[in-house]
């Protein structure tokens, strides 16, 4: 077994969801001598620093730069290339530079140009993640059996490589490399397509003349309550990816529509064989999810109830 990377200093650019659960797994871990962030927000810089998650809390993203042998940019895809450019100049000869954004195609083309020569850029997507953000909404746990997909660019530093992959699988992590377009093409598919779904549906709902706001949120079934979870995502984030995988999310959807035409006529020609067959299908996708782990197959998803009390 390797041994655990250790850096001397990691600076996380942005402390929500994923930036906090980095710190915390990586303090919980050792694998850093000091940690320090920055968030854009003073309100979210201050709560932090009351948090007592990292070593320093610092104002700006160059002063989060300095010395630091690991950047990890976790800020919306949609800032990543103006933040390269602020800290280029800034940055330790010899660091590891990468991010945590859902789009990798347009992470290397937006950050890669700053960059000077000397440092190891690797972006990398934690495929992992809740409906909750901000800094109080991370967890060490959240990597744990989840996937880590690293994207290096051509003729990265192996060893840059390999480091970065140690430490995200000291983090919990299973770690897959691909390029970046191959992974904004399965993205597109298994994230990208359900999210732009799950926001279609919950908004259709809510526009709906005939049925109230009250009746959608009491009688939400198990389907719809599980759309409204993905529909509550960061909206920042998810305006960024839209735009930033554009031509694979379409792709998809196009896919997607196809498939849609197809229900369509055998739901309205009563062709109830061709329904079965299509349901019997994407059933065996949901069993693979849960044998590789990466699901629970307890009933209703897991969820607590409460014990039923004699009236």
């Amino acid at each position: 077994m390797s041994v655990a990377p250790h850096f001397q200093r990691v600076a996380l650019i942005g402390f929500g969801l994923i930036g906090g659960s980095i710190a915390r797994a990586a303090k919980l871990q050792g694998l850093a001598s000091e940690i320090v962030t920055t968030a854009r927000s003073e309100k979210t810089r201050a709560r932090v620093a009351e948090l007592g998650i990292v070593d320093h809390v610092v104002a700006t993203n160059v002063e989060a730069v300095k010395d630091a042998d690991l950047v990890i940019l976790c800020i919306p895809v949609g800032a990543c290339g103006p933040v390269a450019q602020e800290i280029a100049a800034h940055l330790k000869p010899g660091a590891i530079i990468s991010d945590v954004g859902s789009v990798k195609g347009a992470i290397v083309r937006d950050m890669a140009p700053h960059l000077p020569q000397g440092i190891h850029f690797v972006p990398a997507h934690p495929v992992a993640g809740t409906e909750h953000s901000g800094p109080d909404s991370g967890f060490a746990e959240l990597f744990i059996n989840r996937w880590c997909i690293l994207t290096p660019p051509e003729g990265v530093d192996a060893a840059a490589v390999d480091r970065l992959r140690a430490f995200w699988a000291a983090l919990g992590a299973k770690v897959e490399i691909m390029t970046p377009d191959h992974h904004d093409l399965v993205l597109a598919i298994t994230s990208h397509l359900p999210h732009l779904i799950a926001y279609t549906i919950v908004g259709t709902a809510d526009e709906l003349q005939q049925v109230t706001e009250s009746e959608v949120i009491k009688f939400s079934a198990g389907g719809f309550r599980d759309f409204t979870r993905i529909a509550a995502s960061d909206p920042t984030m998810w305006r960024d990816v839209f735009l930033a995988n554009k031509e694979a999310v379409l792709e998809m959807l196009g896919t997607f529509n196809e498939d849609l035409a197809k229900l369509t006529r055998a739901i309205r020609r009563g062709d109830g064989e061709a329904l079965f067959d299509h349901f019997t299908r994407t059933r065996a996708i949901r069993r693979g999810i849960v044998e590789i782990g990466q699901d629970s197959a307890a009933p209703d998803f897991g969820r607590p109830h409460p014990p039923l009390t004699k009236q």
